[in-house]
């Protein structure tokens, strides 16, 4: 790889690796160029890098990492793309992109940003983990897959995915249909998630067996939650009570996963978020790992993170907390 004013070249040597690091019809490059103002020239295993020193030098750096990660055997797609030009930007020194990577029987899922590296290794080494941000950082879908790892590891013998069906308002008696259909669309994102992770065959007959359930988390009352991984999604929108009710769960050789925006909470007003209060209650509680997520972590489409940021701009920081508490 030589550098040559604004002009930089690089030359790779696996052949077989550049389709899919130049991505169908060029668009990982031209995703590239949009984002970084550069122009990016392909011929052959050759590409020439065009425009200011600095942002040139990004998509140099954010194209090696890419290239690395396919020789490591992972894929990349939009989102490895926006996070490699993330890190670059960021010039970080973290190697994140080599920590220990999660695999399941349908893909192998790598961090792709350094809170992310953070969230996976807390995940492996703490019983609770609480996993706090905006939409589209990975919180939930991180912990599903790290369940469905030591799932098949031996880890665990079960994984149990939960949600408070407190939504926009609406309450479950006044939905349509059986108890199913009543809750199954406060719970889809967690079914996406494991249809994600393993076979369809394997989901169905696991959620059969009852190696993985899918439940309300007023299902949870009453019960020691042994040698099973749990993970409770949109944790912002529990009651100080029912949240004390899901932590007392956790059983022997348990792990526990908590996520949750406290930006996006849906209770009645002047009702305390029951993730806000856990969170005070168990401050200093070094067995406990948070991992806290902004919009540099966020991994869907890159407006997600400029949406994120402004509404972060017009409600304030401060407001936010207060709001929250």
């Amino acid at each position: 790889m030589t550098e040559d004013g604004e002009r930089l070249q690089m030359q790779f040597d696996d052949n077989s690796l550049l389709p899919q690091l130049y991505g169908e019809r060029d668009r990982h490059l031209d995703r590239i160029e949009r984002e970084l103002g550069v122009s990016v020239t392909s011929r052959g295993n050759r590409l020439a890098i065009a425009g200011p020193h600095a942002d040139a030098d990004v998509a140099r750096n954010a194209l090696a990492s890419l290239y690395e990660r396919l020789k490591r055997g992972l894929e990349v797609d939009a989102a490895a793309v926006d996070a490699a030009v993330k890190r670059a930007r960021l010039h970080s020194d973290e190697q994140w992109g080599e920590a220990e990577e999660i695999r399941t029987r349908k893909r192998r899922i790598s961090p792709r940003s350094a809170n992310q590296a953070a969230y996976i290794k807390a995940l492996r080494t703490h019983e609770l983990v609480f996993g706090l941000g905006p939409a589209g950082t990975g919180k939930t879908y991180l912990a599903v897959a790290m369940a469905v790892d030591m799932l098949m590891s031996g880890g665990v013998e079960r994984i149990i995915l939960s949600r408070p069906a407190v939504e926009a308002g609406e309450r479950l008696g006044f939905l349509p249909g059986d108890l199913r259909e009543k809750v199954d669309p406060y719970l889809r994102p967690l079914y996406d998630a494991l249809y994600d992770m393993m076979p369809g065959e394997q989901v169905i007959k696991r959620l059969d067996s009852g190696e993985i359930e899918i439940a309300p988390l007023a299902f949870m009352r009453g019960r020691t939650l042994a040698k099973a991984f749990v993970i409770l999604d949109e944790a912002q929108n529990t009651t100080p009570v029912q949240m004390k009710m899901f932590l007392t769960r956790l059983g022997e050789h348990s792990r526990m996963a908590v996520t949750g925006d406290l930006s996006q909470i849906d209770l009645p007003p002047r009702t305390r978020s029951g993730l806000a209060d856990a969170l005070e209650a168990l401050e200093g509680e070094t067995a406990i790992a948070r991992i806290h997520f902004s919009d540099v972590d966020i991994v869907r489409h890159p407006l997600v993170s400029r949406i994120v940021r402004a509404y972060d701009r017009r409600d304030g920081k401060g407001r936010r907390k207060k709001d929250n508490g």
